[in-house]
């Protein structure tokens, strides 16, 4: 590949949520200290929406990485579950052990003594669930009915849920409107900027072990920023493959024909638009058309 070109140790801009790439997006920073937040005051549900690549799952990872101390987790990377799965992915993940045929009644029992054992060893329990907005709707109520157990003082359990926008619609149902009632703290997360994307692509090379001149400059950005509208992920497919193509040309620069092809290989990229193209062509025309009656004018004025 292009890692002995560059003078990089590993690929900067892969689709694996990697926290030591951790950029540190404002929207990113601000997503994090609402859930720290919410989490410290340990009550109801947490919600975190946002679009498709923007982050979700490296936030969710980072806050795993990142939990305080007094914290234990639980994490569902994959909730497309039914009601019964649900509860036996809970319990696996807190080590509580079911019978093969166990029904409500039992999980509730076994999984409260599990919360009630956890509290008294002053630890609290958050269950984080990738995806949310892939559980059924019985499964979301499911959901609802873990989260009563309780003592007299405080909730055993919080919940934090990632989501894409879905989430919000089917939040929205009229027999999930008790869950609706309980999500205390809820975040969107924002696509980044022009100035964002120059930095989080210089962050990410610097990383990986770039120690050179600016592989994508400013403008190479502000095509980033356009074909990508700001969105992570689609940040990432770009600059990998605009990488390749510098290799193949053996430039250590990315140009900006680099990164038009590379939009143009990616269908998730904007392009920029037939009609845009021609208003430039024609404002084109219309200078040179301009600066020929000028020369003309000069010619026969001597």
């Amino acid at each position: 590949m292009y890692l002995y070109h560059f003078g990089i140790k590993e690929l900067p801009f892969t689709l694996t949520p990697n926290t030591s790439y951790f950029f540190g997006l404002p929207s990113h920073k601000e997503a994090i200290q609402v859930l720290l937040t919410a989490l410290t005051t340990g009550e109801g549900f947490i919600k975190v929406t946002g679009e498709v690549g923007t982050g979700k799952t490296l936030i969710c990872r980072k806050l795993l990485n990142d939990l305080p101390d007094p914290f234990v987790a639980a994490y569902i990377p994959n909730p497309y579950l039914t009601p019964t799965e649900l509860r036996r992915a809970v319990a696996n993940e807190l080590n509580v052990v079911l019978t093969d045929h166990a029904d409500q009644q039992e999980f509730t029992q076994r999984i409260q003594q599990r919360l009630i054992q956890i509290s008294q060893e002053n630890k609290c329990v958050v269950l984080i669930i990738d995806e949310a907005q892939a559980l059924p709707t019985e499964s979301i109520e499911a959901l609802r009915l873990i989260t009563n157990l309780e003592t007299e003082t405080r909730k055993l359990i919080q919940v934090v849920l990632f989501g894409q926008p879905e989430l919000n619609q089917k939040l929205a149902l009229p027999e999930l409107r008790q869950l609706k009632q309980r999500i205390t703290f809820a975040y969107t997360l924002q696509l980044m900027d022009s100035d964002q994307v120059f930095q989080y692509v210089k962050h990410r090379m610097k990383v990986a072990g770039y120690k050179g001149a600016e592989v994508f400059n400013q403008q190479c950005c502000k095509i980033l920023f356009k074909a990508s509208k700001g969105t992570p992920r689609i940040v990432n497919v770009l600059c990998h493959k605009a990488l390749m193509l510098a290799y193949g040309e053996g430039k250590q620069q990315v140009s900006v024909h680099n990164l038009k092809l590379a939009i143009k290989d990616t269908e998730a990229a904007t392009p920029a638009s037939k009609h845009t193209l021609t208003i430039s062509l024609f404002i084109v025309a219309l200078a040179m058309l301009a600066a020929g009656s000028y020369l003309t004018w000069i010619r026969y004025s001597v």
